[in-house]
């Protein structure tokens, strides 16, 4: 059993980090197009989301580092960080690796967010979409359990899901009067003094306008 543990802790972590990832979209795609507004509270939403991106690069770690310790493929570093380079399904373990560092890129933007661009940022976190498809691709040709009909349901189940939200939002974007991004609004159109749901950026708390911020103090309340 202890020459095919590290083999067992890769499937099973590769698994968790493909599902912790697949939530993490789900969730971004349910806070964005406002479907759970008035249901579960946005602050919320958004922290489960940033904690599911956490938990999918940390279980990456996991499965890659459980690669290194298996004795069966033998894996090396270079087959894990260069696509192509491994002996091993070379195509399929390239999606796995194009999708480690998509991720890696999506977190560490993600954690340094307030100190990016927002355009910068949002044009990073995008890549969360051909994260998602290139994870799939990589669990279902290179993993061992890929080929099983629980895993293929599963696979077409959430792919399914994410296309319809996606497909959701597409069309909030294209209805007349669409949210703005903070990052930056129309000319001629006024931006909103309270937001009424956060975008994928949004904190989720309603900031007042200046002039009222001004009142209320003259006020003395």
């Amino acid at each position: 059993m202890s020459g095919t543990l590290p083999w067992y802790v890769a499937r099973a972590s590769g698994l968790v980090a493909w599902g912790t990832l697949a939530a993490s979209v789900v969730w971004g795609l349910l806070m964005t197009t406002r479907i759970m507004k008035g249901r579960v509270r946005n602050n919320w939403l958004l922290d489960l989301h940033r904690w599911l991106g956490a938990l999918a690069l940390i279980f990456t770690g996991v499965h890659v580092g459980a690669l290194l310790l298996d004795t069966y493929v033998h894996f090396g570093l270079a087959s894990l960080l260069v696509p192509f380079a491994a002996t091993w399904h070379p195509v399929a373990v390239a999606w796995g690796v194009t999708a480690l560092y998509l991720l890696a890129a999506v977190e560490l933007t993600s954690l340094a967010r307030r100190r990016l661009n927002h355009r910068l940022w949002r044009r990073v976190h995008m890549l969360s979409f051909p994260l998602f498809v290139l994870s799939t691709v990589h669990g279902l040709t290179a993993g061992t359990d890929g080929r099983t009909p629980m895993a293929l349901i599963t696979a077409v189940l959430v792919a399914a899901g994410v296309g319809a939200l996606c497909v959701v939002r597409l069309r909030q974007l294209d209805q007349p009067g669409a949210p703005v991004a903070r990052a930056g609004t129309t000319p001629g159109k006024r931006r909103p003094t309270t937001p009424a749901w956060p975008d994928d950026a949004g904190a989720g708390r309603p900031v007042a306008s200046r002039p009222a911020r001004i009142a209320a103090g003259a006020s003395g309340r």
